[in-house]
């Protein structure tokens, strides 16, 4: 009830952009009244594609469902691939918002009037953004600065967003098996971390400062410094580096810059952070990278990407083999990569692998897609329900983002040869014998520390055995059937046992009966009706219990 108003913006959203049915499916038709046409499936009568009316939809709704759809995009398993395509082209149209509000923002958050803190203070923004806008500025010390600011009031909106989505998402799970195999409510929760970590300007600011220490040994990468004087959660301020964006080729041209030695060195600096460190920038677009006299200017580190080194491994593995064409070698990656359910079929994920295998064979590594092959071979394995962490599945988003911005610079660039180098020299570095002794030496510290901890578990052990209340626990597969199946038996038994007794007795005394002549005060009393009475009421008491206990 909190969010009524909210609910109702966004079941209208999807009445306008042919999806007004979904409404009625998620049972949303039962928090609040519309007109029932709002509900109806009305897809014939729209020209646009499904893609491209859940982007409009998506768009119309503002940053949250903006961003949530950006995410998406590199969910393959959750999303076809024509619905993907048109979330990649998410684009967030937003007017800025006054200076008065970056104003107020930027002396609440620094306590100190914007005078006291710069010497200027531009009033229009360079670049608009769903979350914040970005304003120049000077500082008292002469510094030239980007000042980030934060929306007004959008982390309230994107918190009641985020909070209806995970309703929807339950309300998803209980309706559509799909929706329930995919555990949407984890990825619902995955997406708000994500988003939330964006609505931190502190996160980001720290992110820049580890990638800074990343490349403070190359003179071709800049990172742009963060002023943490004048940085809080919700305005950024670093150093502001004039630069032409990468996408703009004429200017770059006109420059002298060499076009092809630019695609090598962005490639190689992604690769880099992916393969080698494990802490990578996730949002390479033609907005995040400038060229300037000091080098590749890399802005932006609200999305970032984290691989531990078993990732690293697997995922290098994971490329030698695409290489070298080996199934074989591709399914113990997928496998091990990812957690497989006990139930996995292996016959057919290496039929669905070897029809991978055929979709690129004979296709020349030059014309390949390296983010288009991990996407495709992640897409199977998510067919077959095996779990690929979250941040292996946004290295796939990450390299096709990189590709599209590559191919402007040098189309002839090869991805996968660019690549197959950082795979294999992790492999090499897997089988080195003082990673292995690394290993081994871990290993026997955490077997030292259980060898040390076996003494006390072996006196409460025999403490126990003393005392005679040795825990036992035993696991029969099936047991649970068998014992119904027993109590079934043993209940008809129990039943058919009373049937014959009550029998035996009723006989016995019809008999006597009918036999006996003389009169005695036991034949004065009516013995047959009694004992049948009592008979029938244990046998009425016996068939109750045994029905009751639902084993019959």
């Amino acid at each position: 009830m909190r969010h009524i108003k909210r609910y109702r913006e966004i079941a209208m959203a999807f009445s306008r952009n042919g999806l007004g049915f979904i409404v009625k499916e998620l049972g949303l038709d039962q928090i609040f009244s519309l007109p029932r046409r709002l509900y109806v499936r009305r897809n014939q009568y729209y020209s646009k594609s499904l893609g491209q009316r859940i982007r409009s939809f998506l768009e119309e709704l503002g940053p949250t469902f903006i961003k949530i759809g950006q995410m998406a995009s590199a969910r393959p398993d959750l999303i076809p691939e024509d619905i993907i395509e048109e979330l990649s082209l998410l684009q967030d149209e937003i007017t800025p918002f006054s200076f008065d509000e970056v104003k107020r923002i930027v002396e609440e958050e620094l306590g100190v009037p914007i005078e006291e803190a710069f010497d200027r203070f531009e009033a229009s923004p360079v670049g608009v953004a769903s979350i914040g806008q970005v304003h120049e500025a000077v500082l008292k010390s002469g510094e030239r600065v980007a000042v980030k600011v934060q929306r007004p009031q959008v982390d309230q909106q994107i918190h009641t967003d985020l909070e209806i989505l995970r309703e929807i998402a339950v309300r998803a799970e209980k309706r559509f098996d799909w929706a329930e195999r995919h555990q949407v409510t984890n990825v619902v929760e995955e997406f708000s971390k994500a988003i939330k970590d964006e609505l931190n300007y502190v996160t980001e600011g720290r992110n820049a400062d580890l990638m800074a220490k990343q490349f403070s040994d190359d003179s071709t990468i800049k990172i742009p410094t963060i002023y943490w004087d004048y940085t809080s959660k919700k305005v950024l301020t670093m150093e502001f580096i004039d630069g032409i964006k990468i996408n703009h080729i004429d200017q770059l041209l006109e420059r002298h810059f060499d076009l092809k030695w630019l695609a090598d060195r962005i490639v190689n600096t992604i690769f880099y952070q992916v393969f080698k460190d494990g802490y990578f920038h996730a949002d390479p677009h033609v907005g995040n990278i400038f060229v300037s006299e000091h080098g590749l200017v890399w802005i932006d580190f609200g999305l970032v990407g984290r691989l531990s080194s078993e990732m690293k491994t697997h995922l290098a593995s994971l490329v030698v083999a695409m290489v070298n064409q080996d199934s074989d070698d591709m399914i113990k990656t997928i496998m091990k990569m990812g957690v497989a359910p006990d139930d996995v079929d292996l016959h057919e994920l290496r039929e669905d692998i070897d029809q991978f295998m055929i979709k690129y064979y004979d296709v020349p590594v030059s014309e390949m897609s390296l983010g288009q092959t991990i996407t495709d071979l992640f897409t199977i394995a998510y067919h077959h329900r095996i779990t690929i962490p979250s941040d292996l599945t946004l290295v796939g988003k990450t390299i096709l983002t990189l590709e599209g911005v590559i191919e402007q610079l040098d189309p002839n660039f090869n991805m996968i040869d660019a690549a197959e180098p950082f795979g294999r020299k992790l492999i090499r570095e897997k089988y080195n014998p003082k990673r292995i002794a690394k290993n081994v030496f871990e290993q026997i510290d955490e077997y030292g520390d259980i060898l040390e901890d076996m003494p006390e578990v072996i006196n409460e052990i025999r403490s126990l055995a003393k005392k005679r209340k040795v825990p036992i626990e035993i696991s029969i597969p099936e047991a649970d059937r068998f014992f119904s199946k027993l109590d079934t038996v043993s209940n008809r038994l129990s039943f058919s046992i009373v049937l014959l007794s009550f029998s035996i007795i009723m006989v016995g005394l019809i008999i006597g009966s009918a036999l006996g002549r003389q009169t005695s005060l036991l034949w004065n009393i009516p013995a047959i009706e009694i004992g049948f009475m009592i008979a029938m009421l244990m046998v009425a008491w016996l068939i109750y219990s045994i029905f009751r206990s639902g084993r019959f």
